[in-house]
């Protein structure tokens, strides 16, 4: 109804400038809103405050002038001027009812627009280390980012999805420096694992894939391997009065590797580490129903010598300097909390100069908008990025960062442990195959990003009206369920073509039904404009509460043809807005339960 009450404002307007009655330098924005009180109506509009000041003109004195000149419409009952100057709009009694048939008529387009008009917006999500399998925590951000980027898909954005893979530094040399450590043990080599290794079952498995393939081809004594590195830090079981350099320790056991190995025969082995990973994140981003249209690589960033090119710019504009030895970024000149190195002692940049060269790329790219979604640990991070696109010259403003809060899990009332280090946590496929995609997706999605997330799965698993994905999963197949009894019963499921016998719909439960669909596009489009997938959640919870109240309140196949054909109408447009409401979350309708 909203836009229909848009275009007749539109029209006024229209009229009034084009008799001379208003001038206007500037057309503002028509802004309608859903009226809070019904007694103010069923929509406001503030259209005459706004065109106050530049028409030089009393807002009521306006109000009157626009609704003198508004154009007839069977969706308006009645018009009033309120207040300072809002006009408040009375809907007909039969205007929800003309719905219905847009509804059937628009199908699964319904509730898309085009108000993005075609803006190319980058979507860049999960983005994990591939230094192990994706976790719950992992799947929050998944989630949320693929409903972000359908939602924005869904108003009209040219939506482009990326990963970016961290498959160069210190953390994927880690990796590939255990994989070689537990295939040392494969091979008889008695060692000391060190306490900053990545320790998970995942890690076995690489290892004894690359003993498999290569047998002792890649073996080296432990003592080699270990002569000379410094102490490692105490781990559990062991003196606590032992001292230590975990780091250290771990930076030594990689230099070793690549000494003892070799660059083909390193490379080969942290290749193996990566693309294994990289293979397993995929395939689990793609049963949970996340595709990207790129994975971008952070190596192709220095190979394609973005990474100087950026750092060259930030010299020539006057926002590097050296200091022992190394280059850094004075991001303090833009708000940043301190200054930031870009190139170490050992000449090598750092990830921060990757990250700054890997956003100079996304706008180089064209992209009207770029959003990045980031877990909330990361929020320090903002400042620093954004300082460095103003440092080159970009538009920072170009840049929206989400923050994804943790996602904690909980089991029998007892909180799951997390750490992909150690290698204990619960990952994102086994919390798939326990509670299934669909809830998953639901769960995650229910709650504004920026709060923390207790995922509940006895309530995500259970057949109640307390799990919301079920509940209205339920009302998508009770609608079903209804269509199947009544062509059983013989009874046509085809309804009549247009609002013919819409009239009978004057229960009380029918109007609320149909004031909650006519809600369902301004609702897609508010949570895609502000990122919110919740709302479409909370949406379908009150669409799904609407159903089963009407459901157990009234018969749908009455003997009363006309009322029957009335009511099956518009519980197919309920069933239409379920199905596209959870198409967009990426949760299945089922036409059985």
């Amino acid at each position: 109804m909203k836009p229909d009450i848009k275009a007749i404002l539109s029209a006024a307007l229209d009229t009034l400038i084009a008799e001379g009655r208003l001038t206007l330098t500037e057309r503002p924005e028509i802004q309608v809103e859903r009226a809070k009180d019904s007694a103010h109506g069923d929509f406001a509009s503030n259209l005459a405050m706004l065109l106050a000041k530049p028409a030089r003109a009393k807002p009521r004195d306006l109000a009157q002038q626009l609704v003198d000149a508004l154009p007839a419409s069977p969706l308006v009952a009645r018009v009033e001027i309120a207040g300072p100057g809002f006009i408040n709009f009375f809907l007909a009694e039969d205007a929800y009812r003309t719905l219905v048939p847009r509804i059937l008529d628009a199908g699964p387009d319904y509730g898309r627009s085009h108000i993005g008009a075609g803006q190319r917006v980058q979507v860049e999500f999960v983005s994990a280390n591939p230094t192990g399998p994706l976790h719950v925590g992992h799947g929050r951000g998944a989630a949320y980012g693929a409903v972000v980027a359908d939602l924005l898909e869904a108003v009209g954005f040219d939506v482009h999805r990326e990963y970016y893979v961290n498959d160069a530094g210190r953390q994927m040399d880690i990796l590939g420096t255990s994989v070689w450590l537990r295939y040392l043990e494969l091979c008889g080599e008695e060692l000391r694992f060190p306490s900053n290794g990545y320790k998970g079952d995942y890690v076995w498995d690489i290892a004894a894939t690359l003993h498999r393939e290569h047998g002792d081809a890649y073996r080296v004594e432990a003592e080699q391997v270990f002569a000379g590195l410094p102490a490692d830090a105490p781990v559990e079981g062991e003196p606590q009065d032992q001292t230590g350099d975990k780091e250290a320790h771990i930076d030594g056991l990689i230099a070793a590797a690549k000494r003892l190995l070799g660059d083909n025969r390193y490379r080969y082995v942290f290749e193996l580490g990566l693309n294994t990973i990289l293979d397993d994140i995929r395939e689990d981003l793609a049963q949970f129903g996340v595709t990207y249209q790129e994975w971008y690589s952070e190596r192709s960033l220095t190979e394609s010598g973005a990474v100087n090119r950026a750092i060259e710019r930030l010299r020539e504009s006057g926002h590097v300097y050296e200091q022992n030895g190394a280059l850094w970024f004075r991001s303090t000149a833009f708000g940043d909390e301190k200054d930031r190195v870009v190139v170490r002692e050992n000449g090598q940049s750092t990830y921060f100069a990757s990250d700054i060269a890997y956003h100079m790329d996304k706008l180089e790219r064209g992209f009207d908008r770029v959003i990045d979604i980031w877990g909330a640990d990361h929020h320090g991070y903002i400042p620093r990025v954004k300082a460095a696109l103003q440092a080159l010259g970009d538009d920072a403003d170009k840049l929206d960062v989400l923050l994804v809060q943790f996602a904690i899990l909980y089991r029998g009332g007892e909180k799951a442990q997390m750490s992909t280090r150690s290698g204990e946590f619960v990952t994102l496929r086994e919390l798939r195959q326990e509670v299934g995609r669909d809830a998953a997706r639901f769960f995650y999605v229910m709650r504004r990003c920026e709060q923390h997330m207790d995922f509940d799965l006895d309530l995500a698993k259970s057949e109640s009206s307390d799990n919301p994905v079920y509940y209205v999963q339920y009302a998508h197949a009770r609608i079903c369920a209804v269509l199947r009894q009544a062509a059983e019963r013989g009874l046509a499921v085809e309804p009549s073509a247009g609002t013919h016998n819409l009239e009978r719909l004057t229960e009380a439960h029918e109007q609320a039904l149909l004031r909650t669909l006519g809600r369902y596009p301004e609702t897609v489009e508010q949570a895609a404009l502000k990122a919110e997938p919740h709302q479409i959640t909370h949406y379908l919870r009150e669409l799904a509460n609407d159903l089963h109240t009407y459901y157990n309140a009234h018969p749908f196949l009455v003997d009363d043809s006309a009322l029957r054909d009335a009511r099956i109408k518009l519980i197919l447009a309920t069933r239409q807005v379920l199905r596209n409401g959870l198409g967009l979350i990426g949760v299945s309708a089922p036409e059985t339960m």
